[in-house]
């Protein structure tokens, strides 16, 4: 990414003059030229020093590292947009966004249960599944007697083969390294914090076939693809998959649509039929 230096420059300076003194706790002091903070203030508040700011709001600056930027945003006390933009006019790619756990915000599941044509399913970035409606259910099968530590798509397709049983055989191997290479680019965006971590040591642990994959050190994030199911009363249905990002950072909404022209419209009507309670009880 460029660096805008005089997108920057002006950003900078019109973020400074409209910050008053007292908004940043500071005393008003002597009569001042100009409205907002002064640059000497400013670089106080950041922890810089006076003459960086004074290059940075005259465009001849080095590239700022995002530590310094995160120092101004929050001496600036820019919102979450804001902030964002900085990180852009910087050159840098913005923060990650707040991240939810496991809370489910209430426009998320009403969202889920209005999806009645189409299964939806809503998870975290590690792969718990935190919500899926009716139609999903039907699809994969309910989780709801299974252990809530164990509600996770990885762990289940590592250690319960009946999971992987729905799948074209010749698909399983290239299905279980995303898998991994996913859950390694997740585990890496968060820093391996302890969640991240907790799930690689115990997949570790219990599966041979997830040690080695891991040690391939492959990373991908499945945005959109084509997914076949074998489900056991309606049969071979095919999908399209979408990976929509929520406002959680941590957060990730499933959808699986039928291709246009496939049989998939029937089989999704034959699903509704049957509904979840007679649902297969494997689980992607």
């Amino acid at each position: 990414m460029q660096m805008d230096r005089t997108g920057l420059a002006d950003f900078l300076r019109r973020s400074r003059e409209r910050l008053r003194p007292q908004d940043a706790g500071l005393p008003d002091g002597p009569r001042r030229r100009t409205p907002g903070l002064r640059r000497e203030e400013l670089a106080q508040l950041a922890g810089v020093s006076a003459d960086y700011v004074m290059r940075l709001e005259q465009a001849r600056s080095s590239q700022p590292s995002p530590q310094l930027l995160a120092a101004l945003a929050r001496a600036l006390q820019l919102t979450g947009d804001e902030r964002d933009h900085l990180h852009l006019l910087a050159g840098h790619r913005p923060p990650e966004g707040p991240t939810a756990g496991q809370h489910v915000r209430p426009a998320l599941r009403y969202l889920l249960e209005r999806l009645g044509d189409t299964p939806a399913q809503l998870l975290t970035d590690l792969g718990d599944l935190l919500l899926q409606n009716a139609l999903a259910e039907a699809l994969f099968g309910c989780v709801c007697t299974v252990a809530a530590p164990d509600r996770n798509i990885v762990w289940r397709w590592f250690t319960e083969p009946s999971v992987r049983a729905a799948y074209p055989a010749d698909e399983r191997e290239p299905l279980g390294r995303l898998h991994v290479a996913e859950l390694r680019a997740a585990a890496t965006r968060r820093g391996f914090d302890p969640p991240a971590r907790a799930l690689v040591d115990r997949l570790t642990a219990a599966s041979a076939e997830f040690a080695g994959l891991w040690q391939r050190h492959e990373v991908a994030v499945r945005r959109t693809s084509r997914l076949r199911v074998r489900h056991p009363d309606v049969g071979p249905i095919e999908f399209d998959y979408e990976l929509l990002q929520t406002q959680a950072a941590d957060q990730r909404l499933r959808l699986f649509t039928p291709p246009p022209g496939s049989t998939g419209l029937d089989a999704l009507a034959r699903l509704r039929e049957i509904g979840p309670a007679t649902a297969h009880r494997s689980h992607r």
